[in-house]
């Protein structure tokens, strides 16, 4: 070979580097199908870790801070906090996406509003929900309110009403009997989450009849879920949800993830009536086939 002959044999790193950073674009969906593809893949591959291993873990971590184990400034870390939040709300989002088109948007968007509006007054006057305060920092606040709580509230609602879809059959087709259903579950939802959230001091009412928590707040979350009804009725065609809860199994592991970390917290500091709530939810998702034994193995 000439000396002055192109070598064929060694790339340059500048050549390397751009052929794997091709190769990286190449990989990656181009299209709105294809991402949902993708991200539901990675979701349905790591099913354990997420609504299994994630809740356990944040159980332990919020007794440990409660209970004075986990040193400052580790101790209700907000940033663990909603990081693990928006893990375990993952299969949620990722399940949902494939309906989110301008009109799911726009209602939903009227749900996040109505979030802060209505946390902002309760924080401001105690109606409807009680006198409150948010006792650890959950991250940066706007009002007084967390700027994330549309992240702990919105699933919350949207997961009763994709149990209630799937427990009802064709009955969820009455808007009134999924008004009604919805409600209820959002309800007891909270009997679950208030009294858990009270004992490891995430926020406080000041004393109330049911394990910490005033009764009034449960009326507060009956108007609460009423609006979130509405909202998702029009945020999204029902037949289209059924056909999404069909094809995709791990759309309620957020509901599994709840049911540990809740139902684990309550356990622990001896709340027998919302641990034993938490149980029904358990026992509901077993008759939906969607929490089998073999998600709790990874």
């Amino acid at each position: 070979m000439s000396d002055d002959a192109p070598s064929t044999t060694d790339a340059s790193p500048e050549t390397s580097a751009g052929s794997e950073s091709g190769t990286v674009r190449d990989r990656l969906p181009n299209t709105r199908e294809g991402a949902e593809r993708l991200l539901d893949g990675i979701v349905r591959d790591n099913r354990f870790t997420i609504a299994v291993l994630f809740p356990a873990v944040g159980a332990v971590t919020l007794v440990g801070s409660a209970e004075g184990w986990i040193p400052e400034p580790f101790a209700f870390h907000p940033w663990f906090v909603l990081f693990g939040v928006c893990v375990m709300r993952s299969p949620l989002a990722v399940g949902v996406l494939p309906l989110l088109d301008r009109r799911a948007a726009g209602w939903l968007g009227v749900l996040v509003a109505y979030t802060y509006a209505i946390e902002s007054v309760g924080v401001a006057t105690g109606w409807p929900y009680g006198s409150f305060e948010y006792a650890i920092d959950l991250g940066p606040m706007l009002g007084g309110v967390p700027l994330a709580l549309p992240v702990f509230f919105i699933p919350l609602v949207v997961n009763a009403y994709l149990l209630c879809l799937l427990l009802l059959g064709g009955r969820a087709s009455s808007t009134a009997v999924r008004l009604v259903a919805v409600s209820a579950t959002v309800v007891a939802m909270d009997v679950v989450l208030d009294p858990g959230a009270v004992a490891v001091g995430f926020w406080t009412f000041g004393g109330g009849a049911f394990y910490g928590v005033p009764l009034s707040n449960y009326a507060g979350w009956v108007l609460s879920a009423v609006v979130a009804v509405f909202t998702l009725d029009r945020a999204f065609e029902t037949d289209a949800v059924r056909e999404r809860l069909a094809d995709c199994e791990f759309m309620l592991d957020d509901m599994v993830s709840f049911v540990i970390l809740w139902g684990g917290i309550n356990v622990r500091f001896g709340n027998v009536l919302p641990a034993l709530v938490a149980v029904a939810f358990g026992l509901g998702l077993l008759a939906t086939d969607r929490f089998d034994a073999g998600l709790l193995r990874p």
